[in-house]
C-alpha cells in the first residue's frame, strides 16, 4: 500500500501561509467557525500579562507579555540642571501658575523642548529569526521609538511639575522700609524658581517578538511609569547643586490610561485592491508579514466614557468609517484587558 502523504496543519501553514490562512477564514463547512493559523478567531485578542517593579536599579520598571511577544521597560531619572539647557527661559512659580490653560501649555512645551522624555527601543538578538547578531538598529526599532515618543506627548499622561526641581530663596529682613516699590522687588526676588528637571530615560527591550510590538511596548511604558518613584530633590544653595533624599520618594501623577489596540487587514488576494478582506485583531508575526494595512487606535476609558486619543493607519484602502466604529468597540475590550492586568499587578505588589 502507498504511504499516507498528508501533511500536518503546521506544515501547510509554513509551505503556503496566505492561502492556508484564507482557507481557514472562509471554511467550506458552514458550521465551522472562521479560524486563524494560530487558532484564534479573527477578532480574538491575546490576554496581556503585566508585572511591575521587575528591575532593582531602575526608578520604575515593568514586564509585559502578550502571547509570545515579551518586552521589559525600565525608567531611569537623571537630573538636568537648567544651566545645561541652551536658551533656557526661566520662569518663577508665579508665572508657572498663571491660568490653568497657560500652565498646561507651558508644561507641555517644557517636556518637549527640553527633551525630558527619552524613549529608546531595542530588539534582542534571537527574539525573532530576522534579528541577527551584530546588525545595526532596525528600522522597526526606530519607528517604534518615534511612535512611543509622539504618543507620550500627545496623550499628556505626565505632568511637567512632577519633573521640576524648585528652589525657594530665603532672604533675611533688612529692616523696615517705606518704599513700596522696593518691597515689591523683594517679593519678586523671593519667588521660587526652577533650578533643574528630572529627565526620564524610558528604555524598552524586546525579549521575544511575535507580532504587534507597539501595543506591548506602549503597555510596558504605561505600567513602568505607574511604577516609577523619584527621590525627593531640592537645590542646595550652599553647594550650588541638586541634592536627593535617600528615603523620601514621590510617585508620578499619571493622567488617564490610554491603551493601544492594533489590527491588521488581510486581503483575499495578496497585494490586491478587490476581493474579500478580514480584520485580524492583535496580529502575530506571521500575520503581519501577510498584511499590507494596519490600524492602531488608542482609547482611554478611565473616566467612564470612551475617548479616542489617537488613530494611525498605514497602507491599504480597505478600512473606512464603518469599520472604524466596529474597531472602537474592540479597542474598548483591549482597554478592559490591560486595566484588569494592571489592577491585578497593583494588588500583587
Amino acid at each position: 500500500m502507498a504511504p499516507d502523504l498528508s501533511f500536518t496543519r503546521q506544515t501547510f501553514a509554513k509551505l503556503s501561509p496566505h492561502p492556508f490562512l484564507v482557507a481557514n477564514l472562509q471554511p467550506s463547512d458552514p458550521s465551522a467557525k472562521p479560524e486563524r493559523t494560530n487558532g484564534r478567531g479573527p477578532k480574538e485578542l491575546r490576554e496581556p500579562l503585566i508585572h511591575g517593579g521587575s528591575l532593582t536599579h531602575a526608578h520604575g520598571s515593568a514586564v509585559v507579555r502578550i502571547g509570545d511577544t515579551s518586552v521589559i521597560c525600565g525608567v531611569r531619572g537623571e537630573i538636568l540642571p537648567v544651566s545645561n539647557i541652551p536658551h533656557y527661559r526661566p520662569k518663577s512659580a508665579l508665572e508657572q501658575s498663571q491660568g490653568d490653560d497657560d500652565a498646561g501649555a507651558e508644561g507641555r512645551r517644557e517636556l518637549k523642548d527640553y527633551d525630558l522624555l527619552v524613549p529608546n527601543i531595542e530588539l534582542a538578538t534571537g527574539s525573532a529569526p530576522r534579528f541577527l547578531p551584530g546588525a545595526p538598529p532596525t528600522s522597526l526599532a526606530q519607528t517604534l521609538s518615534t511612535r512611543v515618543y509622539s504618543l507620550l506627548h500627545s496623550c499628556r499622561i505626565l505632568n511637567a511639575d512632577d519633573l521640576r526641581i524648585w528652589y525657594a530663596p530665603t532672604k533675611a529682613n533688612g529692616g523696615q522700609g517705606d518704599d513700596a516699590m522696593q518691597q515689591d522687588d523683594d517679593v519678586e526676588e523671593n519667588q521660587p524658581e526652577v533650578k533643574a528637571y528630572w529627565t526620564l530615560y524610558i528604555d524598552l527591550f524586546f525579549i521575544s517578538y511575535d507580532g504587534n510590538p507597539f501595543d506591548a511596548a506602549w503597555a510596558a511604558v504605561l505600567a513602568a511609569l505607574k511604577n516609577t518613584t523619584l527621590p525627593k530633590a531640592w537645590w542646595d544653595e550652599d553647594r550650588e547643586m541638586v541634592v536627593c533624599s535617600r528615603s523620601e520618594k514621590k510617585a508620578l501623577n499619571i493622567h488617564g490610561l490610554p491603551v493601544a489596540c492594533t489590527a491588521a487587514i488581510l486581503l483575499e488576494k495578496e497585494h490586491a485592491t478587490d476581493g474579500n478582506s478580514w480584520v485580524l485583531m492583535d496580529p502575530d508575526r506571521l500575520e503581519e508579514d501577510m498584511c499590507d494595512e494596519t490600524v492602531t487606535m488608542v482609547v482611554d476609558c478611565a473616566s467612564g466614557e470612551t475617548r479616542i486619543r489617537s488613530i494611525s493607519k498605514s497602507g491599504g484602502p480597505v478600512v473606512g468609517l464603518a469599520q472604524m466604529k466596529q474597531f472602537a468597540t474592540l479597542a474598548e475590550k483591549r482597554w478592559q484587558q490591560v486595566h484588569k492586568a494592571m489592577e491585578e499587578n497593583r494588588r500583587a505588589l
